[in-house]
């Protein structure tokens, strides 16, 4: 075996690796680059459960990043149990092959109770008085507590929000560095979300991206540095490249239209019953999973669908097979966004009664992913000031809502979730010379295990 370090580093294309990577580049010129098709939906759980099982999502069953769960008629976004994966991982393959494998999965989705031999996660805790208190969770249990007293707290805010930046990648990559320093795993899978953040926020066309490349470049150069002095070889790869788009779509407001949502009143703010409703739509960037409980409607919801503006194509039975997406955890049917445009969760049809968590970060409470979260409404006035009035309240023991997130989503200039036209914008692979050919996202577990086991 040798020992490999894979650093997924999110968002990456070829399009971009240029001036502004200097280092990422001068690795590309002594390595294998290619240009690799992505998963369908092209979304993190999704790409990432191809990579590790080397099986497409009719097989592993992962169909977005969050689906409806029929038997408790919920939508679940962001799920952490790595039971939800319905198929062997690479590391376990590998450790059948070789006993003395070891893995480390350092922020990779679906971390929690994984066979994988060392972990870290974000997982916040949430006391019974309504706290949520940003936390990680890691295997062993006891590593815990180790990695924060050497590394401080994990720097939850520039994870995800408003705040998102370099300060989350740059902590994953000191842990990456941590584990190997402690336990020298033979592979060691390391997550880097920084790019995904401003590309979707502004856009990969927006000038201002190469202030991110280069600080993400910083931070794998240094990676690839560290790694390759300790004999460890590299792999780069990313899940999916960013569009530009500049028009969102919100399917469940027509379908509210069409009076097959149904709402409930609580408090005066409007909450979407997805159990009740004869369909909805479980947005996801660019692809919408469709659940139509009511299958006496199911071919007028194709028809009105493929009359929406900006739904370049509806899939239905043949069609998810096709994609190799036909899994009980799929909608009906599947929305597919043109490529200039995106869908939204919202249902709601006036802002004044949009339920509470839609003006706050809130991934698991929202029936569909929602990037607006990224951004501070800009209509509101003194908002740093408000922020800090809610972590003083916080702080002091009060519950209150951090309610800073904007409702107009047309702020959302990049996206991702359709295969793209244009190979620019597909994931990459990056790693040694091999015989294996990485061509598609479920080749990158072939790509991996070829690159442990060849000396």
């Amino acid at each position: 075996m040798r020992r490999t370090a894979v650093l997924n580093i999110v968002g990456l294309t070829s399009s971009l690796i240029g001036e502004h990577t200097p280092r990422i580049s001068r690795f590309v010129e002594r390595s294998s680059l290619s240009k690799v098709k992505p998963t369908f939906p092209a979304v993190t759980c999704v790409a990432q459960s191809n990579f590790l099982t080397g099986t497409p999502p009719s097989q592993h069953g992962v169909v977005a990043n969050g689906w409806f769960n029929r038997e408790y008629s919920e939508v679940h976004f962001w799920k952490q149990s790595n039971h939800l994966v319905r198929r062997p991982k690479v590391w376990e393959d590998l450790k059948q092959a070789y006993p003395s494998f070891t893995c480390a999965k350092m922020f990779w989705w679906y971390n929690m109770y994984s066979s994988a031999d060392y972990s870290i996660t974000p997982r916040p805790m949430y006391p019974a008085d309504g706290r949520k208190v940003f936390d990680v969770y890691t295997r062993p249990m006891g590593m815990r507590e180790e990695v924060k007293q050497d590394l401080g707290d994990f720097p939850f805010f520039t994870f995800w929000g408003p705040k998102a930046g370099i300060e989350s990648s740059q902590w994953i990559a000191e842990s990456a560095k941590w584990i190997e320093r402690k336990q020298s795993p033979t592979l060691n899978l390391v997550y880097l979300p920084h790019l995904d953040y401003n590309l979707q926020r502004l856009g990969p066309s927006h000038p201002d991206i190469g202030k991110d490349l280069r600080a993400i470049d910083e931070v794998v150069g240094d990676l690839i540095r560290f790694f390759e002095e300790r004999s460890v070889q590299v792999i780069l790869l990313s899940e999916y490249g960013i569009s530009d788009v500049d028009r969102p779509v919100h399917l469940n407001r027509v379908f509210r239209e069409k009076g097959w949502i149904t709402i409930k009143d609580e408090l005066g703010l409007e909450q979407l019953d997805c159990g009740a409703s004869q369909a909805f739509a479980v947005a996801d960037h660019q692809v919408a999973h469709v659940y139509v409980n009511d299958e006496s409607i199911l071919s007028d919801v194709r028809r009105v669908l493929e009359s929406v503006e900006g739904v370049e194509g509806v899939l239905d039975e043949n069609g998810k097979r096709g994609m190799r997406i036909d899994h009980d955890r799929s909608g009906e049917l599947i929305a597919i966004a043109d490529e200039r445009s995106w869908f939204t969760y919202y249902y709601w049809m006036d802002d004044a009664v949009a339920p509470d968590f839609a003006r706050c970060v809130d991934i698991h409470r929202k029936p569909g992913y929602d990037p607006v979260e990224l951004f501070v409404d800009p209509e509101l006035k003194l908002p740093a000031l408000k922020i800090a009035g809610f972590l003083a309240k916080k702080k002091l023991g009060f519950r209150g809502l951090m309610d800073v997130i904007p409702l107009d989503a047309s702020l959302v200039k990049g996206s991702h979730g359709r295969i793209p036209e244009s190979q620019e914008e597909w994931p990459i692979f990056v790693g040694p010379k091999s015989e294996v050919s990485v061509r598609e996202s479920m080749d990158v577990y072939h790509g991996v295990r070829d690159a442990v086991t060849t000396k």
